[in-house]
């Protein structure tokens, strides 16, 4: 005889009390990233985010992104602690390319059976990520959906809006043939190529218990998406900046173009930067450098294009800033707006 009851949400596979412990774990993490133009705390329907002043024709500027086939590695690794900063740092590092303060961020955490302890580990990364990034993680969204994903998986999505003076937003149209490329050092493969990244370790059952430069290899290939937002806006504020690329998916070869003015390319020096161990090891186990180049970031996550006069000046105050970064090629023309390495 069919069961008429009583049913209840838990029994369907949504643990409402789960969801209120979370809250209650990861408010001291949120707490850390509130900026004073917040207007209210954690539990209501929107959040409120006043415009700071100071500014005379404001552009709010918006990304969104997420992780990437990265998660399914740091969940099969249990690495859930760092994936919160790879997922501000997709959305963030697209906003500062305009020269964009950010804001505030929203997560969207996704899963089919609430663990709290996971979710809490990984939205206090998203609170880490967002203090990095100057940015308040002002709401977000934990969804329990039984029966949408894997047990034990989850997916996220990020929301950054950022901040930018009109005529202050940085869009490279005023790039001209001979400008600077200077290349701003990664952290290591990002986020992205992970689809690739997996189909090598399925057939080299071992290679993520490798060690490479004395640490294994996992964490190579799992180190957080670096966040370029102070260092950015510091250097676009001290130097004429004509345009920023974040070298995300489609790698040097298509993202770069995207800044571009029509009729104009980037010749890139081969040689002229240091890329992180792991890409070493992408080319020791059979990744060409074409497909190298088109798929990962390959050591450079950020360019930036300057006249050749403000060369030295960019460089010093990224130096200054901590950062890893050097030129790397020059605009020059053509008709396709190709990316070629020299």
């Amino acid at each position: 005889m069919a069961s008429t009851g009583p049913f209840t949400y838990k029994d369907a596979g949504v643990d409402i009390d789960a969801g209120d412990e979370l809250v209650e774990r990861i408010k001291p993490a949120v707490k850390r990233t509130v900026r004073p133009e917040v207007i209210g705390g954690l539990g209501g329907f929107g959040g409120l985010f006043r415009v700071p002043t100071g500014y005379r024709e404001p552009v709010l500027v918006s990304g969104t992104d997420g992780v990437g086939t990265k998660l399914k590695l740091a969940i099969d690794h249990d690495a859930h602690d760092e994936v919160g900063i790879d997922l501000v740092a997709m959305c963030a590092n697209d906003v500062v390319v305009v020269g964009a303060e950010p804001l505030f961020f929203l997560d969207y955490f996704s899963t089919p059976r609430l663990d709290v302890d996971v979710a809490a580990r990984v939205i206090a990364g998203i609170a880490h990520g967002c203090e990095i990034a100057g940015a308040t993680l002002i709401g977000g969204e934990t969804a329990e959906h039984p029966g949408m994903h894997t047990p034990g998986e989850y997916d996220l999505a990020g929301f950054c809006v950022g901040i930018v003076e009109r005529d202050k937003i940085i869009d490279g149209s005023n790039i001209v043939a001979g400008d600077t490329v200077i290349g701003i050092g990664s952290s290591g493969l990002h986020s992205n190529g992970f689809s690739l990244i997996r189909h090598i370790l399925k057939s080299r059952p071992n290679a993520a218990r490798e060690t490479l430069e004395g640490r294994p290899l996992i964490e190579h290939l799992l180190t957080p998406t670096k966040i370029y937002a102070r260092p950015v806006l510091r250097l676009a504020k001290n130097v004429a900046v004509k345009g920023f690329a974040h070298i995300t998916g489609g790698g040097l070869l298509e993202n770069i173009p995207r800044v571009l003015p029509a009729g104009l390319g980037v010749e890139l020096k081969a040689g002229s930067w240091t890329a992180p161990a792991v890409y070493g090891w992408l080319e020791s186990v059979g990744v060409a450098p074409r497909e190298m180049h088109r798929t990962f970031n390959c050591g450079v996550g950020m360019i930036a294009v300057v006249a050749p006069a403000d060369a030295a000046a960019a460089l010093a105050e990224l130096t200054a800033a901590g950062e890893r970064a050097t030129v790397i090629g020059v605009v020059v023309p053509d008709a396709e707006q190709l990316v070629t390495i020299v």
